[in-house]
């Protein structure tokens, strides 16, 4: 039975790494709950991504943390924003899109800071949340940019053509509080500053009278297995990085508040495999190159990729198909697409940590190609009816979206088990790919006119043969210390 209490009561957390253990959303006072909401609203008021930026936040995470990198993104992204008013030309149109795309990189420090905080059993669900919410700003922003407009013309007298460029200063007014909050009030991980991540782990496990160096100072960046039995005095080994020691009590001191109890391997295994790293361009590329890393970012290709695609012209398919919806209707119903991601996105991180729980990584991995299998035959369908009748054309790409975005939130509940050290360059490489199939799709519905049935369908096909093709990868490793 489910245990709604969950939601605002204090989590227990993981004792050597402090993760919690249950998402406490309804709780803004607690640690955790703080951390997830501005989490989650910190992306929603960033909505609009840039692949750019998402490459270079996701090795910015792991080398500075995602705290700093996230509120970076708001605050260089908001600038922009509030100077959107003072665009008179093209250039200075593609200037501004350029720079308001940083807001884009939020993305990944979103689910870097969220898997930093949410342990193995329930972090599907937390990335899903904060990036389902975060998503739905793209929905709001249909409704509310058009709201604060009408009420700058017709409650304070302003010309339309002043009203609109008034208007952004809303966002950016916004965005700099969220971002200079998230500073203010949240932490950098659950033991604290970004710098000491690696002492609070190992002084973690020598409170609960583990033994033996196995946590890595940043400047070894390996999945490799230690097998140092016994406690150990610091040591150097130049190039190679530091190993930490610490002064064990062979012996489990009493249990903080809230921790959960688990193994002691399982503590190791989390101390010397899931502690990120500061990398080098050199240790990141074997990360970036794995097939593990190719997984996760051919699956959020074809999924987030449909999603942008799909949001761009949806609007426009629903004026071909349905002429009395009139510009407006239609608008007001694509917007509904993104508004889905509330609901539908979490609900694939729920199932993701429903799997993971009876089964094992395997089952979070086969449910992301089962839900990207099922979209494409929806997005096929889709394309080949080509429906004039409302019902059905709302109900096909509602069902769609369904799986759609479940996926999505699927996605990213088994990121943060590959090459967990290095969780910000997988995140990265994973959103950015995310956005590369957007720019792929939207090239296709560009040479195809108003084909919109066609390109659908074809974005299908592409969906469930990319799935296939990757569906025989092992999802994390062999050998992998930690995330399993």
């Amino acid at each position: 039975m489910v245990d709604l209490t969950l939601l605002w009561k204090a989590p227990q957390v993981n004792p050597v790494n402090r993760k919690a253990r249950s998402i406490p959303g309804f709780n803004p006072f607690n640690l955790y709950g703080r951390v997830f909401t501005f989490s989650w609203f910190g992306f929603f008021v960033a909505f609009w991504s840039c692949l750019l930026v998402r490459l270079v936040a996701g090795p910015a995470c792991d080398r500075f943390g995602p705290r700093y990198t996230f509120a970076g993104c708001l605050l260089a992204g908001a600038i922009p924003t509030a100077l959107a008013g003072a665009v008179t030309n093209v250039r200075g149109l593609l200037a501004l899109r350029f720079f308001v795309g940083i807001l884009g990189g939020s993305f990944v420090p979103c689910q870097v800071w969220s898997t930093g905080f949410f342990d193995k059993n329930i972090v599907g669900t937390a990335n899903a949340f904060t990036g389902g919410f975060g998503n739905a700003g793209g929905g709001i922003t249909y409704f509310l940019m058009p709201a604060i407009f009408d009420s700058l013309v017709y409650n304070q007298g302003l010309t339309p053509h002043v009203a609109w460029r008034v208007s952004f200063i809303v966002p950016f007014i916004v965005i700099t509080v969220v971002a200079i909050g998230m500073l203010i009030f949240c932490p950098d991980t659950p033991t604290g500053k970004w710098s000491g991540r690696h002492l609070a782990v190992q002084q973690n496990l020598a409170n609960h009278g583990i033994t033996g160096a196995v946590v890595d100072v940043p400047g070894e960046f390996t999945d490799k297995q230690s097998h140092s039995q016994g406690s150990e005095s610091p040591v150097t080994d130049s190039g190679q990085g530091e190993k930490l020691g610490f002064e064990a009590t062979s012996k489990r001191t009493d249990s903080v508040d809230h921790e959960a109890q688990i193994g002691e391997q399982q503590m190791l295994d989390t101390a010397r495999g899931e502690v990120v790293q500061k990398p080098s361009f050199k240790e990141a590329l074997p990360v970036i190159f794995s097939l593990q890393t190719l997984v996760t970012c051919g699956c959020y290709f074809c999924s987030f990729g449909a999603e942008l695609a799909i949001n761009s012209i949806l609007g426009s398919y629903y004026l071909k198909n349905f002429k009395q919806l009139g510009q407006s209707g239609s608008g007001r119903w694509a917007a509904m697409f993104g508004l889905l991601n509330v609901a539908f996105r979490p609900a694939g991180g729920i199932l993701g940590d429903i799997v993971y729980r009876y089964t094992n990584v395997w089952g979070k991995k086969y449910l992301i190609h089962g839900l990207a299998i099922i979209t494409g035959a929806f997005l096929i369908a889709i394309g080949l009816l080509d429906s004039h009748d409302k019902s059905t054309m709302f109900g096909l790409v509602a069902g769609m979206s369904f799986f759609l975005d479940a996926g999505n939130g699927a996605n990213f509940a088994l990121v943060p088990h590959v090459h967990p050290h290095a969780n910000g360059i997988v995140s990265g490489c994973t959103g950015a790919f995310g956005n590369l199939g957007g720019i792929v799709f939207a090239i296709i519905f560009r040479y195809n006119n108003k084909d919109y049935g066609k390109v659908f369908w074809i974005i299908g096909v592409m969906t469930i043969a990319i799935n296939l093709a990757l569906s025989w990868i092992r999802p994390i490793p062999k050998g992998q210390i930690g995330g399993r």
